[in-house]
């Protein structure tokens, strides 16, 4: 599939108008387990990415997530402005203009190798690496539906004790709690992945 301007420009809003939705339930997440302000914080950054979304989506889609990383370091805040920012940042050195699916898989794999070395988590320590890690495997896979392979990683945080982090103070009680931080990189893959299949304009 061709990713051109139009295209990437179409993703920038989608996944603005996609966590501008989910932000009340996401901060509801992380209330039960941290400050109660994710969704509110991510809906912060990614309305600043949508005021330079034409500027992003200008540039060549390895640039554009980069673009957009720096842009989330800067707006979101705390330590969810670094992780995700760190993630996009990640994937877009390795995202040719025009990826293929093995090239998808290497981007999250790169995205989560650079959240890995950034937050000092494990896989199972109910993070956004919860989502990244499952979702790369799939795509390596030739999983058909991975929206519901990043929704499926998502819920699965909740059987899992948290490690770090503000929730991790919580031991035990963390259990039964999705992360929120994982379901918005779930909410993330699962809009891209949707914006890639619509028809053009």
């Amino acid at each position: 599939m061709r990713i051109d301007q139009a295209m990437r420009r179409r993703i920038l809003q989608a996944m603005a108008d996609a966590i501008d939705r989910e932000a009340e339930a996401l901060s509801a997440l992380d209330a039960a387990a941290g400050d109660g302000d994710h969704g509110h914080n991510m809906r912060r950054g990614f309305q600043a990415v949508l005021a330079k979304a034409d500027s992003i989506a200008g540039k060549p889609l390895g640039e554009a997530a980069q673009e957009l990383g720096r842009t989330l370091v800067m707006t979101v805040g705390g330590a969810s402005g670094a992780i995700f920012g760190t993630a996009f940042l990640a994937a877009g050195k390795m995202l040719p203009d025009q990826p293929a699916r093995e090239d998808a898989a290497a981007a999250l794999q790169a995205a989560a190798d650079a959240v890995q070395a950034r937050g000092k988590a494990q896989p199972g320590h109910k993070t956004m690496l919860d989502v990244l890690l499952p979702v790369a495997a799939a795509l390596r896979a030739g999983e058909g539906d991975i929206a519901a392979a990043a929704a499926r990683a998502a819920e699965a945080t909740a059987q899992m004790q948290a490690v770090r982090g503000r929730a991790a103070f919580l031991g035990a009680r963390s259990l039964g709690h999705v992360d929120a931080g994982a379901r918005s990189a779930a909410i993330i893959l699962a809009t891209i992945c949707t914006a890639l299949q619509e028809p053009s304009a």
